[in-house]
């Protein structure tokens, strides 16, 4: 039997149990989220039903979006969008070189092939020269990354795509929340994916989502992550008077869409997602006060006419692997992101050329940034980072 919590503090969130421990990422989760995931569990219906078709509704009115599909992952997103194209085994997509790996293996999901391009040296997003130069008439698609939520030069992609057979599919997994030029990233383009991963700017423990203005791909898609089925269970069982057992098979799909208890937290995360956003620019701020005075440390770049959602905060700093080190003997865990993909055993029989991912990624390193990191954490991070240039 499941009890109610007598609890009604829905904004205080809930302990991590990480004690001393200072993880790159943690999830934010109140009482709400988990009232939110109680009523669903109570409600009888917990698979694809009235609760992810209200979180497509809101997600849609925030991001300013004709239609958004939510499915199981962000990788399943960017699988999905990819299949609209119908690509062969000849086409190409176009992928930064550093980039979580789904942005590329969703390429190969769909038959194509990943062409990978070089980074900016600032921001680490996709570099437009280096995208221009590696554009053939085999190239159907390019997938900007969003770097840490740190938006793409969308315009100077849109540049060098113009006039060709060439989509644009936005992987916005680390964007939840940034604002390009005064817009919000999630309607700007053809396809827009998202991804609700555990430790994302808005989690629904495991999800994703494909935004689009297309009614034909909005219908697509829909059967596409239900096993290629005209109509899902929930609305054959709700909005269909007769034959509610009827469906018809009209494609190969898949089985990825998204649930009502991820969808459940999704929407309480998405109502609080404004406001830890602002706790994690405000990290951002005491870092960037504590490092910029420090040659040593480069900081993240938020250029004119962009928001940053800060998903990463990435420093580039030399001898990085000793500061790993340096920081796990001082309970602080930080990350790497990435390892340039093009270098990894399964892509390096392409010989890619990306020079500036491949030196830069030596010095790059993630610290500690989520929502609940508390103003001593954030000072046990800055003392030892600022530590460890004593050492140089």
């Amino acid at each position: 039997m499941i009890h109610k919590p007598k609890s009604k503090a829905s904004g205080k969130t809930i302990s991590s149990g990480h004690s001393g421990w200072i993880p790159v990422f943690r999830p934010s989760i109140t009482q709400a989220e988990i009232d939110a995931v109680a009523e669903v569990m109570r409600s009888g219906w917990l698979g694809l039903g009235a609760v992810t078709e209200r979180f497509e509704k809101a997600l849609a009115e925030y991001f300013g979006a004709a239609h958004v599909v939510c499915l199981n992952s962000g990788t399943a997103a960017l699988h999905l969008a990819l299949r609209l194209l119908d690509l062969q085994p000849d086409d190409e997509v176009i992928v930064p070189a550093i980039t979580f790996v789904s942005t590329a293996h969703a390429v190969g999901y769909s038959g194509a092939r990943p062409v990978f391009a070089d980074v900016e040296k600032d921001t680490l997003c996709l570099s437009v020269d280096d995208v221009r130069r590696k554009i053939t008439p085999r190239t159907r698609a390019i997938i900007p990354v969003h770097y840490g939520g740190h938006p793409c030069d969308l315009d100077g992609l849109r540049e060098a795509i113009a006039g060709r057979n060439i989509t644009m599919i936005e992987d916005a997994a680390h964007a939840c929340g940034a604002v390009y030029h005064g817009r919000m990233i999630g309607g700007l383009s053809p396809l827009t994916s998202f991804s609700f991963h555990a430790v994302k700017n808005l989690t629904c423990g495991e999800g994703g989502a494909i935004l689009t203005n297309e009614p034909a791909w909005d219908k697509q898609l829909r059967e596409l992550r239900w096993l290629g089925i005209s109509k899902d269970t929930y609305t054959r069982s709700v909005h269909a008077r007769v034959y509610a057992w009827q469906y018809q098979v009209n494609k190969l799909g898949y089985k990825c869409h998204m649930h009502d208890i991820s969808a459940a937290i999704g929407l309480v995360q998405l109502r609080r997602l404004e406001e830890n956003n602002r706790k994690r620019r405000t990290v951002v701020e005491r870092y960037n006060a504590a490092f910029r005075p420090h040659g040593w440390i480069e900081t993240p770049p938020e250029l004119e006419g962009m928001r940053s959602s800060w998903h990463i905060y990435h420093i580039k700093v030399p001898r990085r692997d000793r500061l790993i080190a340096h920081l796990k003997r001082r309970g602080i865990a930080p990350g790497v992101h990435y390892y340039p993909l093009h270098l990894h055993p399964y892509y390096a029989k392409q010989r890619a050329e990306c020079p500036v991912a491949e030196e830069i990624w030596k010095r790059v390193l993630s610290l500690p940034l989520f929502p609940d990191l508390t103003g001593e954490e954030i000072t046990r991070v800055i003392e030892a980072v600022l530590s460890f240039g004593e050492t140089l």
